[in-house]
């Protein structure tokens, strides 16, 4: 799966880890704040000490 991935994805290498990198930012940013809405009640970037 992950060779066919790479294979589909246009450019040079260092154009489809950007793409690959962008592409996980995105899934992870969906699930954190669509697919898991409990998940953002405990990530609040607000909330920040520093002692």
């Amino acid at each position: 799966m992950y060779a066919a991935l790479w294979r589909i994805l246009p450019g040079p290498v260092w154009l489809r880890i950007l793409i690959l990198i962008v592409l996980v930012a995105a899934v992870l940013y969906g699930l954190i704040f669509y697919a898991f809405p409990w998940a953002s009640q405990f990530i609040n970037p607000q909330e920040v000490t520093v002692e």
